[in-house]
């Protein structure tokens, strides 16, 4: 049997010198780990489009999406995953718990406190050696 691909969209905001993460529901796939908000791009959406829809499902907040900040691939056991992470202002709306268990915003020298997806691993690595690029 052929592995699933998926183009996920995914948002970095920010808050100052903290951005959110949000907590994966426990029974689904990776339950439990940290992640950034996002899932995976619909038939003929483009990253920005699924981003505006999945914060309004999962945060039911507006938001903005800027520039892309990094894509990464990665090769789950059960799929294999093109994940674009976009910058991302909230326009409208405090994010809200519908799809998380839990919401955190976090600086980047607090990122070893918290289990991540696999896939953000690479991701988190670039926003800590950036951060320290600007201290």
């Amino acid at each position: 049997m052929e592995k699933k691909k998926a183009d996920v969209a995914a948002a970095l905001i920010r808050d100052q010198e903290r951005f959110m993460i949000c907590k994966r529901p426990a029974n689904k796939a990776r339950g439990g780990l940290w992640e950034f908000v996002g899932g995976k791009l619909e038939e003929g959406e483009s990253p920005a489009q699924a981003l505006v829809r999945e914060c309004r499902e999962e945060l039911d907040c507006e938001v903005l999406p800027e520039e892309v900040f990094m894509e990464v691939d990665h090769d789950y056991p059960d799929l294999f995953v093109h994940l674009i992470l976009m910058n991302a202002r909230i326009v409208k709306g405090e994010p809200k718990l519908i799809e998380h268990q839990e919401i955190q915003w976090i600086t980047p020298d607090e990122i070893e406190n918290y289990e991540f997806c696999p896939a953000d691993k690479e991701i988190l690595s670039e926003i800590r050696r950036r951060a320290e690029e600007q201290d």
